[in-house]
């Protein structure tokens, strides 16, 4: 069964559904969490564009964030007596999804349980899907958490 159990976290409520979902697997499978946060290139652009930030400024901000999320959702699954560990990537050079799947691969997952907020059409076209990117190249299963309705 599942003993490694990667998850994508980025503190939205459609991650922390998907961190939910994890948690109740490991318990259920004995299994260990290792949690993902990764800065991308898009969000590093969108900040620039949309705040003004110098790149060194924004990149630090990114990084205290990315660090919060990951202690935050790390607390959690830890009050649950689940074992976790947490990585943060701050590659430049790669997608969220690629950098998923090498941490699928490098870290041996068992299976990927991400939160995707489920658009369609035109929506899901211009923003695209992080979470189909991950399905459609994944090594092992994976597990899609549909967001809540109210976030959808």
């Amino acid at each position: 069964m599942y003993q490694r159990i990667l998850v994508p976290v980025d503190g939205s409520p459609t991650s922390e559904r998907g961190l939910q979902e994890a948690i109740r697997l490991a318990l259920l499978t004995h299994a260990s969490l290792r949690l993902i946060h990764v800065i991308d290139e898009m969000s590093f652009m969108l900040g620039i564009d949309a705040y003004g930030y110098a790149a060194g400024e924004l990149l630090d901000l990114l990084r205290k964030d990315g660090t919060e999320i990951l202690q935050q959702a790390s607390a959690t699954v830890r009050a649950q007596g689940v074992p976790v560990d947490s990585v943060l990537y701050e590659n430049l050079d790669k997608t969220v999804q690629q950098r998923i799947i090498a941490e699928a691969e490098m870290w041996k997952a068992d299976l990927i349980v991400i939160g995707t907020h489920g658009r369609r059409g035109v929506r899901r076209l211009v923003l695209g899907s992080s979470a189909e990117g991950v399905l459609r190249t994944s090594p092992v299963p994976v597990l899609l958490v549909r967001a809540p309705e109210e976030s959808a």
